[in-house]
């Protein structure tokens, strides 16, 4: 199920935020005010999903591994994607 749930997480991250929200307790005080959510939500979801991640399996000790995690999340949010093939087609 966590694989599933990783894969459909790269596909749509806000999708998955959404249903995680609703139904399970992961994201239960983990933040103190609503700031952190709504922008890692609307900017980069992919990211905010990885940093949830790390404070839940790593404690939120930045090590080798969640670093190298992040930098993918971030490679994910940030690239260009459907934009630039839509360039190209055009």
């Amino acid at each position: 199920m966590p694989l599933i749930l990783g894969i459909i997480a790269l596909a749509t991250p806000r999708l998955v935020i959404l249903l995680v929200w609703f139904f399970s307790p992961w994201f239960d005080h983990l933040f103190r005010g609503p700031l952190i959510p709504i922008v890692g939500f609307i900017f980069l979801p992919t990211t905010f999903l990885w940093y949830t991640a790390v404070l839940h399996w790593w404690h939120g000790q930045w090590s080798l591994w969640p670093v190298v995690g992040l930098v993918v999340a971030l490679c994910v949010d940030l690239s260009p994607g459907h934009r630039l093939r839509r360039r190209w087609d055009d």
